[in-house]
C-alpha cells in the first residue's frame, strides 16, 4: 500500500477513523467506521466509509467529492484496515462498495497493491455467493480480509 496517505485519527474504541481529503473542492471530512456484525453466529466487522456529515454525524457513502485524490483516499482507508486489525488481530473485515462502480474501484486498488497487502493480510473476494482467494482481473461482489 502506498505510503502516501492522509494523516488520520481514531476514536478511543479503535472502531472509527477520521481524516480530511484535500483537493480542488477544498477539505472534506471522511470517516472509516468498523461495525460489528453477527450474522447467525458468523462474526465480522463491516467497513463503512464516506463523507462525514458534520450536522448529523452520519457517513454519506454515496457522495462524490471529486477532489482528485482517489488514490490517496484509498491508501488512507487501507492504512486504517491495518491499524484496525492490529487492535483486533483476529478480526475479519468485510467491505463492499455502496455501488458496483465503487466495488470495482476497491478491486482495482487491491489488485494494484496485492503483493504488499499479502505480506500482512489475506484477501478474499465473493463471487456468486462463494468466497475465493483474491485474484486479479476477477469481478468480485465484496471483499473480506484478515491478518495472516
Amino acid at each position: 500500500m502506498s505510503k502516501d496517505y492522509y494523516p488520520y485519527f481514531g476514536n478511543a474504541s479503535g472502531m472509527a477513523f477520521e481524516f480530511e481529503s484535500e483537493g480542488r473542492n477544498g477539505k472534506i471530512r471522511k470517516q472509516v467506521q468498523y461495525t460489528l456484525i453477527d450474522d447467525n453466529g458468523v462474526v465480522y466487522f463491516n467497513l463503512g466509509f464516506g463523507d462525514l456529515n458534520e450536522q448529523t454525524g452520519d457517513i454519506d457513502d454515496l457522495s462524490i467529492s471529486d477532489n482528485q485524490d482517489r488514490e490517496k483516499i484509498l491508501a488512507t482507508v487501507a492504512a486504517t484496515v491495518l491499524e484496525f486489525t492490529s487492535y483486533f488481530p483476529k478480526a475479519i473485515v468485510y467491505a463492499k462498495g455502496s455501488t458496483s462502480a465503487r466495488t470495482r474501484l476497491y478491486r482495482m486498488g487491491i489488485a494494484k497493491n496485492l503483493e504488499k497487502i499479502n505480506k500482512t493480510l489475506r484477501v478474499f473476494g465473493r463471487l456468486n455467493s462463494q468466497w475465493h482467494e483474491f485474484e486479479k482481473d476477477t469481478n468480485y461482489e465484496a471483499f473480506m480480509v484478515f491478518r495472516r
